[in-house]
């Protein structure tokens, strides 16, 4: 099911993504032993096997001598985004955000009125529009999504983030990032780790808030892509986004996006639902030193708890693939100390 979400999203949604060069930080694993004993370089975390895997993990990988040394230019993180590094309920933030678009833009469209799946949609009866399957989803996705220019696109979300809350936990989607992620992220960057997002979410979407959510830099977000068109407009050249999919960046589409875009396979890399699998396989399968995390939402009283029955987010086979070839799950409940910044 959540393949499906994502690659309605794709068709409409989203636009290039590119490699480019940023510069890497190198440190060597002690400077000054004493404090770094002091400092907990994973703070939002429980001491736990996962925390103590994941710092071995780095310890391993960046001390120089060691059989398991990786040099820096060679330490790449691979992170999901949605269910990873922020939350993925009631349903995916970018179909929300397109929700609400399809309402700011209904003055100009008087036939929405009775036009399904709109009519539906400006109701609030998402169980009718649902209820349509794949063509009402796409008919939204598009009628939201496209016809403008990668500018004008980029306006619309950094908009909608500063003015439209979470529906339940009544904060800004910028404030469902996961504290323990973040402190993770720090850690993988400080030891000269590069990070990426590997997601199959929309590319232009995630490159408006990650750079400022996470320290990711557009260059360094992968994501489902639709097809741009290149116009001149009053003379100003621009790209359109064009409702056409270019690349569906989930399951097996996440190990191409990596190699199409990194043209290096993963030293490390964390997910949390089927839609990752893939992405953990093909960095499992790599020579050297290898970590594969998945998160577990299991914390019903500080987020959500869902895994094998969920409809959005599923953590069924992958889950079932994490147990037998030791990969480490992460519980939300047991290993994090906090889920959210503000928490």
């Amino acid at each position: 099911m959540r393949r499906a979400w994502i690659g309605i999203i794709a068709l409409v949604a989203i636009t290039g993504a590119c490699t480019g060069k940023t510069t890497t930080t190198t440190t060597t694993t002690s400077t000054n032993d004493s404090t770094a004993a002091a400092v907990d370089p994973l703070p939002g975390w429980n001491d736990g096997a996962a925390k103590q895997a994941i710092i071995a993990f780095v310890k391993n990988v960046t001390t120089e001598g060691s059989a398991d040394f990786v040099p820096p230019g060679k330490r790449i993180a691979t992170f999901d985004n949605d269910g990873t590094l922020w939350a993925e309920q009631p349903f995916y933030f970018q179909f929300q955000f397109a929700l609400d678009r399809i309402h700011d833009m209904a003055q100009d469209h008087p036939e929405w009125k009775t036009k399904e799946p709109f009519n539906y949609i400006l109701a609030g009866d998402m169980k009718s529009v649902f209820a349509g399957g794949e063509k009402s989803l796409l008919a939204a996705l598009a009628a939201s999504h496209s016809g403008i220019t990668t500018d004008e696109f980029r306006t619309d979300v950094t908009d909608w983030l500063a003015t439209h809350r979470h529906p339940t936990k009544n904060v800004p989607y910028t404030r469902m990032v996961y504290r323990p992620m973040i402190d993770l992220l720090a850690y993988l960057r400080a030891n000269g780790f590069k990070t990426f997002i590997v997601s199959g979410g929309g590319v232009e979407f995630m490159r408006v808030f990650a750079e400022d959510a996470y320290g990711i830099p557009p260059e360094q977000v992968i994501g489902s892509q639709g097809k741009l068109k290149y116009e001149m407009r009053n003379g100003v050249p621009v790209l359109v986004k064009l409702p056409a999919v270019q690349f569906i960046d989930d399951g097996e589409g996440k190990a191409v996006g990596i190699q199409t875009f990194i043209g290096r396979r993963p030293i490390a890399a964390f997910g949390n639902s089927d839609g990752d699998r893939q992405m953990l396989e093909w960095t499992a399968a790599g020579e050297g030193p290898r970590l594969m995390v998945l998160i577990h939402h299991d914390d019903a009283d500080r987020e959500w708890a869902y895994d094998r029955e969920s409809p959005v987010g599923r953590l069924d086979k992958a889950w079932d693939e994490a147990v037998a070839n030791g990969w480490t799950v992460v519980s939300m409940k047991n290993d994090w100390g906090l889920i959210f910044p503000g928490d």
